[in-house]
């Protein structure tokens, strides 16, 4: 049986993406070339590998058992003609994804090292399902999440926890009574208080007031800016209160421009995932980046 690594080499991407296409857009070979690879596979092995659905490729028993062996062997042998043949870590462009606060408040300043030492890098922005469907595609080599990856093919990390406050200028918490902002009536407080969120639905807002107060938010929704960094600009400038992740507004609040209006016993948490495509941290470049950035979170958080 003369079976050819590079069969094998697509074979571990088609499991891994789920699709035919996903797979050739990831080893930069046409559709036909990468079925052509695995039928002439499934022939030297006498089985079908894969019974392609409308919602793509579905493994068969066949193909479990085959990826337990191969994927290990295939992954280090690419890694070691990356190490040995590859360009370098400037060689190629690594592709992260993540929401927009966290790659610009967390992300930039913490690879700057990186880059002056040569690593290519270029950020895209989005939400974590759209993002985390681009890491399948091969869109992105690394992606930050809020929601824990669950597809095929993809492995993460926890990166670290982010802690939500609700905040105030000083000059709004001025004229509130603080004393009486508890878990027990701050609700009922807060009732008159205009809110800022980032979007209609007032999804961590509401989030907070139901784990804090036990209740929905009923003071009225003034501004929406679809950016928490303008909600934090307009908390800045008294136009209402919000909730804001601490790692976002820990510079304003260190240099007096926001406050907490309460530091609740169990505060709302979000957990950070680092999401890659399985079996690419054998890259060395993209294994340099992820270690990095799981050690600067010991910072962040």
């Amino acid at each position: 049986m003369a079976v050819q690594l590079s069969w094998l080499r697509t074979f571990v991407t088609v499991y891994r993406l789920g699709s035919f296409t996903k797979a050739a857009h990831r080893l930069e070979l046409s559709q036909p070339a990468v079925t052509h690879q695995i039928r002439t596979l499934e022939r030297e092995l006498g089985t079908a590998l894969f019974e392609r659905l409308p919602q793509g490729a579905v493994p068969t028993a066949a193909a479990e058992a085959l990826v337990r062996d191969v994927q290990g062997p295939v992954d280090a042998l690419d890694s070691v003609v990356d190490r040995h043949f590859g360009d370098g870590p400037g060689g190629h462009r690594l592709y992260i994804g993540g929401p927009v606060e966290l790659i610009t408040s967390w992300v930039v300043p913490a690879v700057g090292e990186l880059v002056a030492g040569g690593l290519r890098l270029s950020f895209g922005l989005g939400l974590a399902d759209d993002l985390l469907r681009d890491l399948v595609a091969g869109d992105h080599d690394l992606v930050l999440s809020t929601v824990r990856p669950r597809l095929r093919g993809i492995t993460a990390k926890t990166l670290g926890d982010e802690e939500f406050a609700l905040l105030a200028s000083p000059e709004l918490a001025g004229r509130l009574p603080l004393g009486r902002i508890t878990e027990e009536e701050g609700a009922a407080v807060l009732a008159g208080c205009p809110l800022i969120a980032y979007a209609e639905t007032l999804p961590i807002i509401r989030r907070y007031w139901l784990t804090v107060f036990g209740v929905r938010p009923a003071a009225a929704l003034a501004l929406v800016v679809p950016d928490l960094r303008g909600v934090l600009a307009a908390v800045r400038a008294s136009a209402g209160i919000s909730v804001l992740p601490t790692y976002l507004a820990a510079g304003a609040l260190a240099r007096g421009e926001v406050v907490r209006l309460l530091r609740p016993e169990l505060p709302p948490v979000d957990t950070f995932y680092l999401a890659t495509r399985e079996g690419d941290l054998n890259r060395p470049d993209l294994a340099l980046l992820h270690d990095h950035l799981m050690e600067k979170a010991r910072l962040w958080t």
